[in-house]
């Protein structure tokens, strides 16, 4: 007769402390590579950072960016944090930034998306796995669908978050200057030697980036382990007993762990042996959507002192949340990305192919070739100005326009130098510009092409004041170069007009340019503050 052999008691014990501390060294992995990504992203040079630029101006090629490079990583948590960090940096704007979010969330999809189509083999799974694996996608994709053109066309996540960033954390300097640095932070004695050590700042961000999908790796790994442990029926009856308990669970499931992968792809053999319907399992992947957020929150956590950081976590907060209220509350649009992932689930059932078109499609084909196609999109202008304030010596800058010729919209990059050539490789300012209804935005204010005498009001830091346009000349000459439909834009405050003169701004309506400041001593006296030097066109 045999006889059991004796179990250890303390093997039980040290396996739970080997998962926490497990857990506790990816957590430190992931928070030291985000620091030393922003970090070394702050250090990029001019080149790299205007590529980022130029790529991102376009939102269309911004989007699919982002979900490419999420599809290739199978995880939202690397690409947002990226997108935190180089938002952190100032590599690129809040605008820019939130396409590339929406494109995670459908990029990240593709995981459940590939475990639907392991089911293939098994006929009668298979319908129902493709059902679950791409109602992840169908619910994000009709998200995007439904907030893209409202950010598009009057920046409705953008303004929403960059106001709440601002209400919650006033930022106590330039974001660019002001983003977090090594010796201010906990890993500052490890980051700043290897940015000595390692005077590449690609290799850095490199560097970085695998570290942070390797803690996600880690984690993932780890959690995965841990809900295997548990059978699909226990994990059924404890999760998807109604839909507000489905929903709360994987918002919460999910923000534990950090990875709306592990959770959405754990549905699929659930709902793919009848274990739960797709009806019960959809509200536990809409919450497991929204808590895979707090990846970004965590990012932004280490950048607190620049609000645009913290304004894009809410940005991709705001972005799944929305589309929690737009399909969970409302029975009509809740049957809706259901209804789109069951259809493709019968489509797959008897056209086996069709999922794998499907698949390369959605995640590779097109947005491949959009990003192709849109590659000649973006214009570039180098500009160099002269500067001149009252009582100071002339100084010297470079302005770098990125605009997108399709949807009038960029960004304006200024460099500090010299006349010949600009040592400074980090970006001073970075301006948001678009132009909407013959309207050139560029950050704080706005310029209107319309007809001379026309006037607006404003206000800044000064007071109030008002701007009128003084004329419209057919022809000007700067920089060695002729410049047709000139606006000139005199602007004067309303009050302490002695303190504060009047000011003429020439700026050309075909290229959205400035091309000469200047400072009204008197109605018929001017100095000129700043003046175009060399026009590049690139």
């Amino acid at each position: 007769m045999e006889t059991a052999l004796p179990t250890d008691p303390g093997k039980k014990i040290r396996d739970n402390v080997w998962i926490v501390l497990s857990i506790i060294g990816a957590l430190v992995l992931f928070l030291f590579a985000l620091d030393l990504m922003v970090s070394s992203l702050q250090h990029l040079s001019r080149n790299i950072t205007e590529t980022i630029l130029l790529a991102t101006a376009n939102p269309f090629t911004a989007l699919f960016i982002g979900l490419l490079v999420t599809a290739m990583l199978q995880s939202s948590s690397t690409t947002t944090s990226l997108v935190v960090a180089l938002v952190a940096s100032g590599a690129i704007t809040l605008q820019n930034a939130i396409p590339i979010i929406m494109g995670a969330n459908i990029g990240t999809t593709i995981t459940s998306t590939i475990v639907a189509l392991g089911f293939i083999s098994r006929r009668k799974e298979f319908k129902r796995a493709v059902a679950a694996g791409t109602y992840h996608d169908f619910f994000n994709i009709l998200t995007t669908v439904v907030l893209f053109p409202l950010e598009y066309y009057y920046g409705f996540l953008s303004g929403i978050s960059h106001w709440l960033g601002q209400r919650f954390f006033t930022p106590t300097g330039h974001p660019v200057e002001e983003a977090i640095k090594p010796a201010g932070s906990i890993f500052g004695p490890v980051v700043r030697p290897l940015l000595e050590l390692i005077p590449s700042s690609f290799v850095l961000a490199l560097l970085a980036v695998i570290m942070l999908f390797c803690s996600l790796l880690i984690f993932r790994k780890l959690i995965s382990d841990l809900l295997k442990a548990k059978s699909p029926e226990v994990f059924s009856r404890f999760f998807f007993k109604n839909q507000l308990k489905s929903f709360g669970w994987g918002l919460l499931t999910t923000a534990a762990i950090r990875s709306s992968t592990i959770t959405t792809s754990v549905v699929v053999p659930i709902v793919a042996k009848k274990i739960a319907t797709l009806r019960q399992a959809a509200p536990f992947i809409m919450g497991a959507n929204v808590g895979t957020t707090i990846t970004a929150f965590i990012a932004a956590a280490l950048n607190a002192n620049t609000s645009s950081s913290i304004s894009i976590a809410i940005a991709h907060f705001l972005f799944n949340f929305t589309g929690v209220l737009l399909f969970f509350p409302i029975p009509v649009l809740r049957r809706l990305p259901m209804e789109l992932a069951s259809g493709l689930g019968k489509l797959t059932l008897k056209y086996r192919l069709v999922g794998f078109v499907y698949l390369l499609l959605t995640f590779f084909f097109i947005p491949f070739s959009l990003i192709y196609f849109n590659r000649d999109a973006t214009e570039s202008l180098h500009l160099t100005y002269a500067a001149t304030a009252a009582g100071e010596p002339r100084v010297y800058y470079r302005v770098v326009t990125q605009m997108n010729k399709r949807t009038q919209s960029g960004e304006w990059v200024r460099y500090e130098g010299n006349a010949e050539t600009f040592t400074d490789q980090e970006p001073s300012l970075i301006h948001p510009v678009y132009v909407k209804n013959s309207t050139l935005f560029v950050g704080d204010q706005m310029f209107l092409f319309n007809r001379p005498g026309f006037c607006w009001d404003g206000e800044d830091d000064k007071g109030r004041y008002r701007v009128c346009i003084d004329q419209v000349l057919p022809r000007m000459t700067v920089a060695e170069t002729s410049f047709d439909s000139v606006y000139v834009y005199k602007q004067h405050y309303v009050e302490d007009r002695e303190a504060h003169p009047d000011h003429r701004y020439f700026y050309s309506a075909a290229y959205k340019i400035l091309l000469q400041h200047e400072e009204l001593v008197t109605p018929d006296s001017a100095v000129v503050r700043e003046k175009l030097l060399k026009f590049e066109p690139q």
